[in-house]
């Protein structure tokens, strides 16, 4: 039997992203946005088509959906509030032991809406993780910008 690895400091276990930015469009528009980007128009940073389906109401899922019954589990829709509020929980990416909170609070700003982005997570999660956590959801939400913005004439 080998000795056991010694427990992680408590910082070392904890995940703590906090983005927002301006979309100059409606509210209503930009939230339709988002929930677009984190469906149907996902795609990685890399503009690589990332097939997700995000099922929009309280307990739904979110997934990346392979094809024949294949995937990867992202979480769950803990609350939804149209057009202020989208909160998911789950293991989201990372195939850890991991347990992850995102929300998505959504405010009228005069000119549009203000979009709050929040990740929190704890567990194990490896550095390489925590280096790129970020670019993907500034992706993200830069991409709901330039879709909301792009509708709201419409």
């Amino acid at each position: 039997m080998s000795p056991a690895t010694p427990a992680p400091a408590v910082e070392n276990l904890i995940l703590n992203i906090s983005q927002e930015i301006q979309v100059h469009a409606p509210l209503d528009v930009t939230f339709a946005a988002l929930l677009e980007q984190l469906g149907p128009a996902g795609d990685t940073p890399e503009g690589k088509p990332m097939p997700m389906k995000l099922e929009a109401w309280p307990g739904g899922r979110w997934y990346r959906d392979l094809g024949d019954g294949n995937g990867h589990f992202w979480g769950n829709v803990q609350a939804i509030k149209r057009p202020t509020l989208l909160e998911i929980s789950g293991p989201l990416f990372m195939s850890f032991a991991v347990i992850s909170n995102i929300q998505y609070r959504l405010s009228e700003i005069p000119g549009g809406t203000l979009i709050a982005f929040h990740h929190f997570a704890l567990g194990a999660i490896p550095d390489d993780y925590r280096q790129n956590i970020g670019t993907g959801w500034t992706h993200i939400i830069n991409n709901v910008r330039t879709r909301a913005e792009a509708l709201r004439g419409k």
